[in-house]
């Protein structure tokens, strides 16, 4: 006759190690979920960066003091063996998308009379936006610029479209 062994943990034991990983988590995915946020926010303001310092190229260098229209062409090199104005992930971003930031040129102002290096149209002014895909989770505030090279915000993570955007009031750099 064999005694039963009572080693091992109880059920009771068990749940409360249970519970406390719970708690833990609980506490910790909201933290995680801002620090993201951050992350996101600060890629999407250094994409408009990126793309302020590859328009000014664009207009001193291709395109007769005009700025590109979209990202696409601004990714493009003038010559074979170049590299475009800004980097490949923004210059092909998927759907326009990086970083839970969906960024995007159009253009502003009027056409130029001049065309660029690859024989596209530019304008006399450009607006960069990046926004947000959702709203609270992926980031919490839309930024754009133009042709000043100043990044503006909205709080609110809406599209920045009117002049009252683009005040200096509304300014991060």
């Amino acid at each position: 006759m064999r005694t039963q062994s009572n080693k091992g943990f109880t059920l009771i034991e068990l749940l409360i190690v249970v519970a406390i990983i719970g708690i833990i988590a609980a506490i910790a995915i909201p933290g995680l979920m801002r620090a993201r946020m951050a992350g996101n926010e600060a890629s999407a303001i250094g994409s408009i960066r990126s793309i302020n310092s590859g328009q000014a190229a664009y207009a001193s260098s291709a395109a007769s003091g005009a700025y590109a229209t979209s990202l696409a062409i601004l990714g493009l090199p003038c010559t074979a063996v170049g590299q475009g104005f800004i980097s490949p992930d923004l210059g092909s971003a998927t759907g326009g998308i990086k970083s839970g930031y969906t960024v995007t040129i159009t253009a502003a102002g009027t056409a130029s009379p001049t065309t660029d290096c690859n024989g596209t149209t530019a304008n006399t002014d450009y607006l960069s936006l990046a926004i947000p895909v959702t709203v609270g989770t992926t980031g919490g505030r839309s930024f754009g610029s133009n042709s000043s090279s100043t990044i503006y915000s909205r709080k609110d993570g809406a599209t920045l479209t009117v002049a009252a955007d683009f005040l200096p009031a509304n300014a991060i750099q």
